[in-house]
Formats: C-alpha cells, sequence, structure tokens
C-alpha cells in the first residue's frame, strides 16, 4: 500500500479558479459567459454553500450509522466533522472578505 493516499482533498478552491481568469478582463458580462467557463461570482459562493450543505449532510449520516450501529470504521465520524468545519470557516471567510471589499468600494469617490 505504499504510495496510495487515504486523504482525498477537498476540491473547493477549483471553484476560484474563475478568478484569476478575470482579473485580465475589463469585467463585462460577456466575459463571465457561460462559454468561456469561468465562473461567475454567484456561482462560487452557491459552489461554496451548496459543499457545506453537502459535509454537513455527510455528517448527520455518519452520526446516523454510528448511533445504530451500522458505521463499521468510527473514525470517519470524526474526519467527516472535520471536513464540515472547514467548509464552513471556508465560507465564512469568503463572506467577510466579499462585505470587506464591498465596504472598500463605497468609499472609493467617483
Amino acid at each position: 500500500m505504499e504510495g496510495t493516499s487515504f486523504i482525498n482533498p477537498m476540491n473547493m478552491w477549483g471553484s476560484l479558479e474563475g478568478i484569476g481568469k478575470t482579473l485580465g478582463t475589463a469585467g463585462t458580462a460577456e466575459a463571465l459567459s457561460e462559454s468561456s467557463g469561468i465562473s461567475s461570482f454567484s456561482d462560487i459562493f452557491k459552489n461554496a454553500i451548496d459543499q457545506v450543505k453537502e459535509t454537513e449532510l455527510d455528517v448527520e449520516r455518519k452520526k446516523y450509522l454510528l448511533s445504530t450501529g451500522q458505521l463499521d470504521d468510527a473514525h470517519t465520524l470524526p474526519i467527516a466533522e472535520a471536513k464540515a468545519a472547514l467548509s464552513l470557516d471556508v465560507l465564512i471567510s469568503l463572506r467577510n472578505k466579499a462585505v470587506e471589499t464591498y465596504n472598500e468600494l463605497m468609499k472609493i469617490s467617483l
């Protein structure tokens, strides 16, 4: 089993690749079209929220299975709880950064 990893990385950051691509554009709606494959701002938050919901449901399923004696490996519950906490922390960080950026934009006088 050498060279085999039992940890599957979360792919939450994959949806953020579109941000780097849009920095070089003028920020028009056409630049964020479906055909270009770049995620919009709302899509990033929707994906983060969906990830939080998914990990929370996974924790609830594992809690149920553990309480009914159907879960063979009890260590998966704390791992699922850690994933859920991490995905929630990432979502909170995204929200805080978005609010901070919005406040900075409101300070700009035109």
